[in-house]
C-alpha cells in the first residue's frame, strides 16, 4: 500500500530537511537550479545570473535562521519549517514575562496570562488541580479575550514579530525568509511579507491566548503530573498554526 504524501512534507527529521536544501544548492550554478528554486532566489536576492555560484551552509547557532544561502557575497539568512503545528519561538515563562513588561504590559494583565499558563488557580504553578485549555476558556474566556485586546496592538505585534519570529533572542540578526516545506515542494515568505501578513491577521478573533495568527500556550500543561514533562509547564511557545495558508495567502498576491 503507497504511503499518502502530503504536501510539503515528507518522513524525515527537521535537521535533514535543512540537509537536503543545503546539499542540493550549494555549489550549484544558478542556472543548474530547478524552476522553482529559481523563482525563490531570485524573489531574496533580486537580480541574479545564470552564471553565478549559490553558496549554502546550515547554521550551527541556536538562532531563527537555520540556514545560510550567498549568490555574490550576499548572504540570506533562511528559516525552514516543514509539518502541523509549527512552533517558532519557545522560552521560559518569566523571560516572556519580562518582554511584556519592558512593553508596558500592566501587573493585570501579567497575572492573567500566568493563571492562563499554568490553569491551576496560581501564578507559579504550584495549584493542585489542573485544567485542560478548554476547561479554563468556559470559565475565563472574558479574561483571556481582554489580555488578546492588549496583545493585538499593531505596534507590540510588531515587536512580538521581531521577537518571537524573525530574530529571537539569540543576536539581533533576523531572518531573510521562511521557507514551508521540502525540497521538491515549497513556498515561501519573505521577512517583510512576514510583518505585513501577521498585521493583517490582528483583528481575527481566537478563543485561545494569541498575537494574530500565532498562538501562545505551555509547551506541556502536563495534566497527568508525568515528572518527564514537568519543566515544560515553566516554558511559553508560539506556534503558528496557518503558516501555510498564510504564505500561500502571500504568494497568491503577488505581483
Amino acid at each position: 500500500m503507497e504511503q499518502e504524501v502530503k504536501p510539503f512534507n515528507k518522513n524525515i527529521s527537521g535537521y535533514k530537511n535543512e540537509d537536503e536544501f543545503v546539499q542540493y544548492l550549494n555549489k550549484k550554478k544558478v542556472c543548474q537550479v530547478n524552476p522553482m528554486f529559481y523563482d525563490f532566489l531570485e524573489s531574496i536576492f533580486g537580480k541574479i545570473h545564470d552564471d553565478d555560484i549559490i553558496w549554502a551552509w546550515k547554521n550551527d547557532q541556536l538562532e531563527k535562521a537555520d540556514i545560510f544561502i550567498k549568490i555574490n557575497n550576499i548572504i540570506k539568512r533562511i528559516s525552514i519549517k516543514k509539518g502541523v503545528k509549527n512552533s517558532v519561538h519557545a522560552e521560559p515563562i518569566s523571560m516572556f514575562l519580562k518582554f511584556l513588561t519592558n512593553n508596558g504590559f500592566d501587573q493585570k494583565t501579567i497575572v492573567n496570562i500566568l493563571k492562563y499558563h499554568y490553569a491551576d488557580g496560581t501564578t507559579d504553578g504550584t495549584g493542585a488541580e489542573r485544567f485542560s485549555v478548554a476547561q479554563y476558556k468556559e470559565k475565563y474566556q472574558d479574561e483571556i479575550n481582554q489580555i488578546n485586546k492588549v496583545m493585538n496592538q499593531a505596534d507590540f505585534i510588531r515587536k512580538a514579530i521581531d521577537k518571537l519570529v524573525l530574530k529571537g533572542n539569540q543576536g539581533d540578526k533576523s531572518i531573510d525568509c521562511i521557507i514551508y516545506g521540502i525540497m521538491e515542494d515549497f513556498i515561501w515568505i519573505t521577512k517583510e511579507e512576514v510583518i505585513q501578513i501577521l498585521l493583517n491577521k490582528k483583528d481575527e478573533y481566537s478563543s485561545g491566548l494569541h498575537i494574530s495568527h500565532l498562538s501562545l500556550q505551555p509547551m506541556a500543561r502536563c495534566l497527568n503530573k508525568n515528572p518527564r514533562y514537568e519543566k515544560d509547564r515553566h516554558y511559553i511557545q508560539a506556534k503558528w498554526y496557518n503558516i501555510s495558508d498564510d504564505i500561500i495567502e502571500v504568494m497568491n498576491n503577488r505581483s
